[in-house]
């Protein structure tokens, strides 16, 4: 008997050892959070086990959605991966990737009821497969040839590329969404809640007395200035000096500077560029494991940042982001909750934008054409709004 539409297969409908198969990189980890939040409140008692790879293992510590972290090494077998899961005797994996390799890891588990979207080369080794969403948004990269029409188009018409503050934009069309769908297949709520991640209080502390804040004074604001994808994603390093110098001038603030092992020249050419009293700057570019980014996010009243993984981190941990988006979309992949207000994001009426792409094939304009102004504005009105409610914020000293 076919199932009434909407309905998960009878089969699946009261799971008791459910694996998720995580996402591979850390800004989609974080968008997995509401859908594992809302499978929780489906199933309560039901056993969580979430794959993920090992570098993003304590991502998911103390989260309430998951009972067991399981991960994979860079460069296993698939094989490896299979035979480590068949030990769980999970009832149901719900697969998030798109890719091949992740169906094929939970086939050769042997779970039973394996669920994932729809995709070439991967449905065979799904039970279930699940149409794409209606509405869902696409990342179309564009052509060299396509940008330089659209450019041209906007010349001849003489518009401008001015920055304009965006609420945290679009509904429907975010990722969020497409996890979402995924886990009301075996009937959990599909409307959104605030992606979450959780750090100790200890854990915090520890933090503070890492970045010397015990002595200071004044608010701790944090700067993001890489992106792993590419160039196209980062705002000018000069712009970055020159938002946080005047607004260090304007709050007396201290900066948390953050970064990778990658992000140790721009960072230190960021430190140099806006010190005034070394002990106002603290640069943990490449200094810190991901619990410790965690923390000292959370330590933060305001992140200025480009469009990247600690972006994702620090709203889901509660601290509020202004982002200059260029070659990607809010719309798509923004901060938070889809559609609300903690957050400001920026991007020009470049006319290319977004393009998808890691590099710009031209002028940069949909970077430079967001004002170091505009970025000093949003970053003042939530220095603002969290000095007249501060609530639980924890960027206070």
């Amino acid at each position: 008997m076919e199932n009434a539409p909407g309905q998960p297969p009878a089969s699946s409908r009261n799971p008791r050892r459910i694996l998720i198969r995580g996402t591979n990189w850390l800004g989609d980890a974080v968008m997995t959070t509401p859908a594992l939040l809302r499978l929780r409140q489906s199933f309560p008692d039901a056993h969580i086990a979430l794959l993920t790879p090992e570098k993003l293992r304590d991502l998911w510590r103390h989260h309430p959605a998951i009972d067991e972290v399981i991960t994979f090494a860079a460069g296993e077998s698939i094989f490896a991966v299979g035979q480590k899961l068949r030990a769980g005797t999970f009832d149901t994996a719900l697969v998030l990737p798109n890719s091949p390799r992740s169906a094929i890891e939970v086939r050769l588990a042997g779970i039973p009821n394996r669920i994932g979207y729809a995709r070439p080369w991967r449905n065979y080794f799904l039970t279930q497969t699940i149409p794409p969403r209606a509405g869902a948004g696409k990342m179309h990269k564009r052509s060299e040839a396509e940008i330089r029409k659209l450019v041209a188009a906007d010349n001849r018409q003489g518009l401008n590329t001015d920055s304009r503050v965006l609420p945290n934009a679009a509904m429907n069309a975010h990722q969020i969404h497409e996890y979402l769908q995924l886990a009301a297949t075996l009937g959990a709520n599909p409307e959104p809640v605030p992606p979450q991640l959780f750090v100790t209080p200890e854990e915090i502390a520890a933090a503070r007395r890492h970045c010397g804040l015990e002595t200071l004074t004044g608010p701790v604001f944090g700067l993001n200035p890489g992106a792993e994808y590419g160039p196209a994603k980062r705002w000018p390093a000069d712009r970055f000096i020159a938002a946080a110098r005047e607004i260090q001038q304007r709050t007396h603030c201290v900066w948390l500077l953050f970064g990778g092992k990658g992000d140790l020249k721009l960072a230190a050419e960021i430190e140099s560029g806006i010190q005034n009293s070394k002990s106002r700057i603290q640069n943990l570019a490449g200094k810190t494991t991901l619990r410790e980014m965690m923390a000292a996010l959370k330590l933060c009243r305001v992140l200025l940042t480009n469009d990247t993984g600690p972006m994702h981190v620090a709203a889901a941990l509660g601290t509020p982001v202004v982002v200059p988006f260029g070659s990607t979309s809010p719309e798509l992949t923004g901060p938070g909750l889809p559609g609300g207000a903690t957050h400001r994001l920026l991007k020009s009426d470049a006319p290319c934008a977004p393009c998808f792409l890691r590099e710009c094939p031209i002028d940069f304009r949909c970077m430079n054409g967001l004002r170091v102004e505009r970025i000093v504005e949003a970053v003042l009105a939530i220095n603002d709004e969290v000095t007249r409610a501060p609530g639980e914020v924890t960027g206070l000293l």
